[in-house]
């Protein structure tokens, strides 16, 4: 029989009529009524759906148990009493699975079903193949009948009993047969508690079955049934009327018997649950509907059972609707379950059962046609069956179960966060509610699990999707592998898994997902209507990990999946736009993949349709609007279109307006719109693009979660944005930023991530535009390398090898600019050409390849003069102009490189064509670049470069007007780089000093090389570490030197002054006026002082610090910490520079620490003595003169000594010392018994102090009027003072014993005056003012030896010095202290140096060239730096008496930086430094010592204390040096031994 369900709802209506119980009786043996079993009876189809019971066991019979976990029974029973109903299935046995739906239909209904297992195992699906057509050739259908009947009579009274006994006497017993178990209907109704029986197409029932049965009977059959016949029915009800029999009979016309054939059906806990899909049994059922229906017309509306029939007709409208998809079905569903509601009352137990069955089509409905008031019309009629349905009562769980499905699925389309938490708190209850054994345990499981993920999905709660995943695996778990509910489960946790690898990146997890997927769509047969969802699911993984991976194999599988999907979905499907953006988005990968054009265009065509499909409230519509924003973008970049990046620009924040604020959509939609802008802006130079693009970034980053797998892309996102905006704006912090972001984008990313070679190409390019503006090579060094691997790791095919290799080649070629290593350029040029080869037609990034092969061309003809090259590089930049579009921000720069290629052959050539071309295209490059563009000083020192050039051919007055216009508005440009701006500055100067060098253009010659000066600081500023400062000034320090020539030139002597103050030792200088003492601001503003001082001590440590020192040999993490620090650093300079406008708007404080003017420096100058500033450059050498009695600088030009004669002496001297072995200090066993003779004939040493003395000396003390004094009883005191502080080389020439030394009669500068030495001016009156009595507490003096340094000669004499030294201070009362050798540790040192106002350092010492900084002592336990010391501030410090080598030494490279150790305790805090220009003897040294300290101890006052008199310090030294002197004779060895003595300070 086909119409099961029919006979299901009959039987139901008239068993629960009954309340009378009858007695039982047996029926005898007697003719047969149906015929025995037949071949026919294992004909039939196998059916899909999800069993809900479980396996048990009564009196040993295997059962299958099916208990009401879901709805109440339709019928008008009194929900409290327990129903049970005894299932004796026909042949195929209780555990098939058309036979298990029967019986989970049954206990849907309210009734606790069991199927005794009567043929323990060996039912006929044993013996008959899967197709039921025919039979194992062996088995012998009568032998198996017999075996089968004798087991069941042999089982089945104890099997009744145990039933009996397990629900009670109370219980309602009703028994229904099928075929072979018909007559054991008829045997349970003979028991006294079987109230009631059913059967339907009986088999082997006998005339004694009906007529001893006193039990209600449900008689079912078909028409044409020739088993149980038409004359055999009408024998049985005659015997059944003959004994007053209660009975019904229900005959279906035009059915041919057959085996039941029940629509497959998954529970509705499942959300996504299997159907049939068999058309035969869709047909059956609209036969059934429509007997429903005329058995609804013909009862009356007031009659009790007519709600019951309408609910039968609304689970048959809706069974129907499922398989067909026909509106009308269930909209006609709804209606009459609505009916059926409203004609039950209040009090009706049926009510919650009904209810529910509404919300169930209303939300059948909704699926189908997405109208949300459906779905809400749903919830509350199953809210109301929850209302109605105790807590305790069995179905309570599975009516939780439905509701938290309709909220779920409300939440869904709505993203109301509301729904999806009444959603799970419904499931958790449900499960909470159910016993261990529940059959819908795995399905509650299942959807608890599903609530999770999408709640994850709306909140990015990462432990709610481990839960999710923890949940689903567990509804796995309890599912049989026979079920078909697993599939939809392994289906489910596969979406779980891709959903965590997308959170944490996880291959493993993808991994998993896929092959659980894979096995959800091989369990699935061909046409299920689940097919279509699988293969979507599987193919969105798959594609998941090509994009992880870049597997080709993974995304064929993925596009083969997709495909298939949407092949196998039907048009109006709510389901059917997503798979279309499913299947765009693996043509997506594809194409990005392959860049096939087509596949764009068509994938783009799918995406509009789908979001064209969605609804407007639909939740998807947000996703499906930010991926095709992303297909719109992708075209851009391809094709160049502005309307496609409008398009995109627009989806995305249509997108992200749609979205709920917190959704886990969030970020990636952010980060979508920022990519887009970032397109924009790069095709037409809007900055508020830019800018809004960033912010995107920076919102996005800030809601996304650690070990969120997006992270990476968005920060790799930000550091490209934040660059371009660098490029755009000069801000050193906006690159740091970006560099610090694809740094942690490159840490983030795993090996296996497809995505890792193109942050690191990213990470590359931004290095190499901070080298652009630092000149740090590591920057540009670490580019390469990370572009290099970048492009190592990009298969052949893949697009975005193009990109990878063109940033290699522009890094490589940007390198050569400063190695001028020919394999740079030749390597440039090899990865840039090959990346223009691998570029199609069309393709929107052309121009910019050509352009720069283009310039690396040109950079090769500047190193080899290849006419060929330059031709080369005129003819690819002529390209890449020709393919750009106007209005593009890249037009400028293939102009400027254009006009670039030009003048370098007009250079070569002369030939004036080329210069007029270069201008031409400088001077475009200039007119289409917005103002305040960062780039815009590099495009007008171009042209100005071009307008020089042809200038030098042509001599036009015009041309050398524009070009010194040009040069100066690049120069004084607010923005850009400050080396291009400084570069800019000098050209401007130099070429006014030198075609204008008169009264007339004074004053714009002294107005460049103002803003050349001003911006040397710019260029070293405190944005960057102490050691990188250092790097920048190497390059530029002459400029200083260069102005303040000029200065004097034009008569500015106090120009010239102010120049070298502001430009010459820098560093020393920033240290200086980071310490400035505040007592003023305190007066005015004590909270202002206190952040200045706290500002600029953490900006002092941020400068020296080691950490901020990158090396190639760092792990990524390192790099970051120190890009960490670096970005600190940056914002800690940028907030000094707004706290010192703050105290610059304060009346009286304008110009805090700003350059002072002359009339300031010449403030606080010694009392007496002289200050001399020697300035060397060019062609001139001048002094300027300071004193305390001069009102304004004394120039006193040097005509006779020539700046290249400084650099000569310099060399020579160098030579020498170096010949001498003079650079460490040398120890008694390296030294004979007296002065070393000379054997060269030369004598450079005496040489360079004679040209001094004649050249220099003698004009300077003549200017000074400073005579020879005859010695006296004062001795050195009586002597003039002379501060010395020297330029360029002549600071490595020991000016204080300049003099002609010789057999005859010497004289020497010594005789004239008592030298010292200062860094600056402004050192010097900086210890002048802040002079003040030591502290009686710090009063001392320290003595330290270290006489056997690992690494270096011994020098025992540093032990005899620092006795002796040690026995005179304690002798004169001094509070003093020494340690030795490895008594001294470092920080040891450091302590003392701050508990004792003198020190005394006896050691070698090293000068380091490379980092100046790390110049150094040399401790038996370690070193103390430069560094170190230079970060104390000692108050307190007096005399540091330097009994080492080098102590002032310098770098030649660095020359105006005194970068010595001298200079350092200087701004450590000392006020004099005794310190060697050059190695010191052990023979010599102590004595110098001695007689230093016995000089000072002697003439101290008696108020001096425990400590000593420092203002002695500079006569001490030059009376001990002149006892040298005059024990030694005059040769080279004893001018070496005497001379490198010098004094620092005050």
């Amino acid at each position: 029989m086909v119409f099961l369900r029919l006979r299901i709802a009959a039987f139901f209506a008239f068993a629960t009529l009954l309340s009378t119980s009858f007695a039982s009786s047996s029926p005898a043996s007697s003719p047969a009524l149906a015929g025995p079993l037949t071949p026919d009876c294992a004909k039939g189809s196998r059916h899909i759906g999800t069993p809900a019971g479980r396996n048990v066991s009564f009196a040993g019979v295997p059962t299958y148990l099916s208990e009401p976990p879901f709805q109440q029974s339709k019928s008008n029973t009194d929900s409290t009493e327990t129903k049970v109903i005894l299932f004796f299935s026909d042949a195929f046995g209780p555990f098939y699975i058309n036979n298990q739906l029967v019986q989970d239909y049954y206990a849907a209904q309210g009734y606790h079903v069991l199927g005794p297992d009567y043929f323990f195992g060996d039912a006929i699906t044993q013996h008959v193949y899967e197709n039921f057509q025919s039979f194992d050739p062996n088995f012998v259908l009568a032998t198996w009948v017999a075996k089968s009947r004798a087991q069941a009579e042999a089982a089945l009274p104890a099997w009744i009993e145990a039933v009996r006994h397990r629900y009670g006497t109370a219980a309602k017993i009703n028994a229904v047969g099928y075929c072979f178990g018909a007559p054991y209907v008829f045997e349970a109704t003979a028991t006294e508690q079987v109230v009631a029986g059913a059967f339907a197409h009986p088999l082997d029932v006998t005339e004694d079955h009906f007529s001893q049965l006193k039990k209600p009977l449900l008689l079912s059959t078909a028409e044409l049934d020739t088993s149980f016949t038409k004359p055999k029915l009408i024998h049985a009800t005659n015997i059944l009327a003959a004994n007053k029999a209660m009975y019904h009979v229900q005959i279906f016309s035009g059915a041919l018997r057959r085996e039941p054939l029940l629509p497959g059906e998954g529970s509705e806990q499942d959300c996504r649950a299997d159907h049939a899909t068999s058309e035969t049994a869709g047909d059956n059922l609209r036969a059934a509907i429509e007997t429903v229906r005329r058995a609804i017309e013909s009862t009356p509306q007031d009659h009790p059972e007519l709600p019951a029939w309408l609910g039968t007709l609304g689970v048959l409208l809706r069974d129907v609707f499922e398989r067909s998809g026909g509106l009308s079905d269930i909209a006609e569903a709804v209606q009459v379950n609505k009916k059926a509601v409203d004609l039950t009352s209040e009090g009706d137990p049926s009510l919650a059962a009904r209810l529910n069955l509404l919300g169930a089509s209303l939300q059948s409905r909704f699926e189908r046609t997405g109208q949300l008031s459906d779905l809400t019309e749903s919830i509350v009629a199953r809210e109301r069956a929850i209302n109605l349905t105790p807590e305790t009562h069995q179905n309570a769980p599975a009516l939780l179960s439905n509701l938290a499905l309709g909220y779920k699925t409300r939440f869904d389309r709505t993203g109301h966060l509301p729904d999806i938490a009444e959603a799970i708190s419904a499931q958790r209850k449900a499960i909470s509610l159910s016993p261990d054994d529940h059959p819908g345990l795995s399905a509650m499981f299942n959807n608890l699990g599903l609530s999770l993920e999408s709640r994850f999905k709306c909140t990015g709660d990462h432990e709610e999707l481990l839960e999710a995943v923890s949940v689903m695996e567990t509804a796995v778990r309890l599912t049989p592998e026979t079920q078909a509910a697993l599939s939809v489960r392994l289906c489910n946790l596969g979406n779980l898994l891709r959903a965590r690898f997308m959170h944490t990146g996880n291959i493993g997890d993808i991994s998993e997902a896929i092959s659980l997927q894979q096995k959800a769509v091989n369990r699935t047969p061909e046409g299920h209507a689940a097919l279509p969802y699988r293969l979507n699911e599987l193919g969105v993984s798959l594609n998941a990990r090509f994009e992880r991976t870049g597997d080709l194999s993974d995304i064929t599988a993925a596009l083969s999946c997709v495909h298939k999907a949407v092949e196998l979905t039907p048009e109006g499907h709510t389901d059917l736009p997503r798979r279309i953006m499913s299947l765009a988005g693996a043509l997506q990968s594809r194409f990005e993949r392959f860049g096939d054009m087509a596949v764009l265009s068509e994938l783009l065509s799918m995406m509009q349709n789908a979001v064209n499909l969605t609804p407007l409230d639909h939740p998807s519509l947000p996703s499906r609007l930010n991926n095709l924003g992303t297909s719109f973008q992708l075209r851009f970049e391809r094709t160049g279109n502005l309307s496609d990046i409008t398009a995109a620009i627009s989806s995305h924040r249509r997108a992200i307006h749609l979205t709920p604020s917190g959704h886990t959509r969030i970020p990636p939609m952010l980060n979508k719109l920022g990519h887009s802008l970032m397109c924009r802006y790069s095709r037409n130079g809007d900055i508020a693009d830019m800018n809004e693009a960033i912010s995107s970034y920076q919102k996005a980053i800030c809601v996304t979660p650690a070990g969120n797998a997006t992270l990476p892309t968005i920060l790799d996102n930000l550091g490209n944005s934040l660059h371009s905006r660098f490029e755009r704006t000069g801000d050193l912090s906006d690159i740091a930023e970006g560099i610090l972001a694809q740094q942690k984008a490159v840490s983030l990313s795993l090996e296996s991530d497809e995505s890792l070679p193109s942050r690191l190409s990213n990470l590359g390019v931004s290095l190499r535009a901070r080298f652009m503006r630092t000149g740090a090579i590591i920057d540009v060094t670490e580019a390469i390398s990370v572009q290099q691997e970048a492009a190592d790791k990009t298969p052949d095919g893949h697009p975005a090898l193009l990109l990878r290799l063109n940033n290699l080649g522009l890094s490589l070629e940007t390198r050569f600019d400063r190695s001028r290593d020919p394999s740079d350029v030749a390597d440039a040029i090899s990865a840039l050409r090959r990346a223009v080869n691998l570029a199609p037609d069309g393709y929107a990034g052309r121009p910019t390849l050509f352009n720069n092969l283009g310039l690396a061309y040109q950079k090769r003809f500047e190193l080899s003069g290849d006419p060929s090259d330059i031709s080369e590089a005129i003819s690819t930049h002529h390209t890449a102009i020709d393919l750009t579009p106007s209005g593009h921000t890249g037009l400028p720069i293939s102009l400027n490189n254009l006009g670039q290629a030009y003048q370098s052959r007009f250079e070569r050539t002369g030939n004036l064509p080329d210069a007029n071309e270069a201008i031409s295209a400088h001077r475009k490059a200039v007119e289409i670049t917005p103002e305040g563009h960062a780039i815009l000083p590099t495009w007008l020192s171009g042209l100005a470069a071009s307008l020089h050039g042809r200038y030098s051919a042509t001599k036009s007055e015009d041309d050398f007007k524009a070009s010194i216009t040009n040069f100066k508005l690049a120069a004084t440009s607010k923005t850009g780089s400050p080396r291009v701006k400084l570069e800019a500055a000098r050209q401007w100067a130099q070429y006014l000093y030198k075609h204008c060098n008169d009264s007339d253009h004074s004053a714009e010659i002294l107005s460049a090389f103002d803003t050349a000066v001003q911006l040397v600081s710019v260029l070293a500023g405190l944005d960057q570490t102490v050691q990188r400062r250092y790097e920048q000034l190497q390059e530029v320090s002459d400029i200083t030197l260069e102005a303040a020539g000029a200065a004097c030139q034009l008569s500015r002597e106090d120009k010239a002054l102010e120049w070298l103050e502001q430009g010459r030792c820098l560093v020393w200088s920033q240290l200086t006026s980071l310490r400035t003492p505040l007592e003023e601001l305190e007066i005015h503003d004590a909270t202002l002082a206190k952040n200045v001082k706290a500002i600029s001590q953490r900006l002092e440590d941020a400068g020296s610090s080691q950490a901020l020192r990158t090396r190639m040999d760092m792990s990524l993490q390192e790099k970051i910490l120190a890009e960490n620090e670096a970005r600190t650093h940056l914002d800690l300079a940028k907030e000094w520079e707004k706290v010192l406008a703050t105290v610059r708007a304060i009346p009286e404080f304008e110009s805090f620490l700003q350059p002072r003017p002359c009339s300031a420096i010449m403030q606080h100058l010694p009392s007496e003595g002289f200050v001399v500033v020697l300035n060397v450059h060019g062609k001139r050498c001048d002094a300027i003169a300071l004193s305390a009695s001069f009102e304004k600088p004394l120039h006193i030009p040097l005509p006779d000594f020539l700046p290249e004669t400084a650099k000569k002496l310099a060399v020579n001297l160098t030579s020498e010392l170096q010949s001498h072995g003079l650079r460490v200090r040398v120890g008694a066993s390296d030294r004979g018994a007296g002065p070393r003779k000379s054997r060269r004939t030369q004598r450079p040493v005496s040489i360079a102090l004679r040209d001094i003395w004649n050249n220099m000396m003698t004009t300077i003390l003549d200017s000074l009027k400073i005579q020879r004094v005859h010695k006296s009883s004062e001795g050195s005191l009586a002597l003039p003072r002379i501060w010395w502080c020297p330029t360029g080389h002549l600071s490595f020439l020991p000016l204080h014993a300049a003099g002609i030394f010789g057999e005859g009669k010497s004289e020497c500068l010594l005789d004239h005056v008592v030298s010292s030495f200062t860094p600056t001016v402004s050192s010097l009156t900086s210890k002048v003012k802040n002079s003040c009595p030591v502290d009686n507490h710090i009063s001392g003096l320290f003595l330290t030896s270290q006489p056997n340094t690992s690494g270096a000669p011994p020098i025992s004499g540093t032990t005899t010095e620092v006795e002796i030294i040690y026995n005179l201070a304690k002798k004169s009362d001094v509070r003093v202290s020494k340690l030795e050798g490895d008594d001294l540790t470092v920080d040891i040192c450091l302590e003392q140096m701050q508990s004792f106002s003198n020190v005394h350092l006896a050691c070698h010492a090293s000068q380091h060239t490379q980092d100046p900084l790390k110049s150094r002592f040399l401790f038996h336990r370690g070193s103390l730096e430069l560094g170190q010391i230079a970060r104390l501030n000692l108050r307190n410090a007096d005399i540091a008496f330097l009994s080492a080598c080098q102590t002032s030494a310098g770098e030649v490279k660095l020359s105006d930086e005194a970068v010595h150790l001298a200079a350092g305790m200087l701004a450590a805090g000392y006020r004099r430094v005794v310190a060697s220009m050059w190695a010191i003897s052990d023979e010599h040294a102590p004595k110098v010592a001695t007689e230093f300290y016995q000089y000072v101890l002697s003439h101290r006052k008696e108020s001096s204390g425990t400590g000593l008199e420092g203002s002695l310090a500079a006569c001490a030294l030059h009376h001990a040096t002149q006892q040298l002197r005059n024990a030694l004779d005059s040769s080279e060895d004893s001018i070496l031994a005497w001379a490198p003595y010098v004094h620092f300070g005050y």
